[in-house]
């Protein structure tokens, strides 16, 4: 529920204090709010915040349970009223805290300091005002008492579309928290998380926390599984094989005990293989994750055609070595024999290791990327006039002849004798021409971009 911000504006000339303006009860006229802000500074003026709900202002004499639950209440108190509040001073017996004062935020007096130019100038952060509210615990029992409540402030307070903004007002609940691991798990930025949550709550205003203080919590997350995130990984993969011991999984450290590598594979991705593991599709993305690994996975098609995974990994590098490693899990793994075909993209280091560790499997190029490689390795002119006449050739042909025939024409006509790139597809071309390529069963499929 919102509540008006009506106030009472008490004024009396210097040299009288805030105190003593209290009970002249004189109300000036209303300027605009820069221009009441300078005369409320100079005349000593004390704002007193009117038509509040009773039952959510503090009253002399009140107890309160805890010092959360009053901390609770006069924040509660001040989002209704437009300010902020903070901690103040307490005092201890023992270690048990016998009275706490919570203060305005900007309570206290006034410094301008001269900076250095090379110092970072920081604005003014307290504007004198003495709103607060003091607590005492109580002779008897465990409750607090409130034995003091200025309600005057010396300042313009804050309008009920720009208190959710105020620093102690703002807040990431349990609610936010929840929706913010889902989403996250969902790869949704934070910005888009703001949307919905403004969709959700009817305005900004009603969210309860800025950008800001969502993409903190997800800092703070961070920190929290910092040096923790691999041990996390592997007791949530040894979770998952005391649930089915088909559940395989490998991780590779390195000599400082850091993670580098890791593969695993379920009991249905082990069963997909056994059936539809003849034609074996592999590409890795790169940097697509906060930690800079790469995501490999290995798929392939079933008999409807609908893709089915085979086995995934992360990999901190693409080398040889990383590959190698990676294909001798993935042998391990699969209850079948190597595959027959394997499509990947134009990788040498991946080329060396499937040479090493499938040397009877078609090791087939990404048609996809190679013809996606046109548009940067030919002119804007040759690739509008020509491109068409490739692609012909390209997929057209009906035997090896046929297309040795056709490129060396379409080389001759558009005068690219010398284009080092066509030359090198040229030499390649058995591994992805399919006129080449189609003695060896694909599943029907040409590119990686399955995977």
């Amino acid at each position: 529920m919102e509540f008006s911000q009506t106030l009472t504006l008490i004024q009396s000339p210097p040299p009288f204090s805030a105190e003593q303006l209290n009970t002249t009860g004189k109300r000036p006229n209303s300027p605009s709010e820069m221009a009441l802000e300078s005369y409320s500074t100079a005349l000593n003026i004390c704002y007193i915040p009117h038509r509040v709900e009773e039952e959510h202002i503090p009253k002399i004499g009140q107890q309160f349970h805890s010092l959360d639950d009053a901390r609770k209440f006069y924040n509660k108190y001040a989002k209704h009223v437009g300010f902020s509040i903070r901690s103040g001073s307490s005092r201890k017996k023992g270690d048990e805290i016998i009275k706490k004062i919570y203060n305005y935020c900007k309570e206290g007096e006034k410094v301008i300091k001269n900076n250095d130019d090379k110092k970072r100038r920081r604005g003014i952060t307290r504007e004198g005002c003495n709103a607060k509210l003091v607590v005492v615990k109580a002779q008897k029992g465990s409750d607090y008492v409130v034995t003091s409540f200025v309600e005057g402030h010396t300042h313009i307070l804050t309008s009920p579309r720009r208190v959710h903004l105020l620093r102690s007002q703002r807040r990431v609940n349990s609610p936010h928290k929840s929706l913010l691991h889902t989403f996250s798990a969902a790869n949704i930025s934070t910005h888009q998380t703001m949307t919905v949550l403004e969709l959700q709550a009817g305005g900004l205003e009603n969210i309860g926390c800025t950008e800001a203080d969502i993409r903190n919590y997800e800092r703070d997350l961070r920190k929290l599984v910092d040096g923790h995130d691999a041990d996390m990984l592997n007791e949530h993969f040894m979770f998952e094989q005391e649930k089915n011991s088909s559940f395989t999984f490998t991780i590779k450290a390195d000599s400082e005990n850091k993670f580098t590598h890791c593969f695993w594979a379920d009991a249905t991705s082990k069963k997909a293989y056994k059936f539809f593991g003849d034609v074996v599709i592999f590409d890795t993305t790169y940097n697509t994750n906060k930690y800079g690994l790469i995501f490999a996975p290995i798929v392939g098609v079933n008999n409807h055609w609908q893709t089915v995974m085979f086995g995934c990994a992360f990999l901190s590098g693409e080398t040889t070595d990383s590959f190698v490693w990676l294909f001798e899990q993935f042998l391990k793994a699969m209850p079948a024999s190597p595959p027959k075909m394997i499509i990947t993209g134009q990788d040498p280091a991946m080329s060396n290791a499937i040479a090493q560790l499938f040397p009877n499997a078609l090791h087939r190029y990404c048609s996809w990327h190679i013809l996606n490689k046109f548009s940067e390795k030919l002119n804007a002119i040759s690739l509008k006039v020509y491109y068409e006449d490739f692609k012909k050739c390209i997929w057209n042909s009906e035997s090896n002849e046929e297309f040795e025939s056709d490129w060396l024409n379409i080389i001759q006509k558009c005068d690219f004798q010398d284009n080092g790139w066509l030359n090198t597809m040229y030499g390649l071309r058995e591994r992805w021409v399919p006129a080449y390529v189609r003695h060896v069963f694909s599943a029907g499929m040409s590119s990686s971009q399955r995977a």
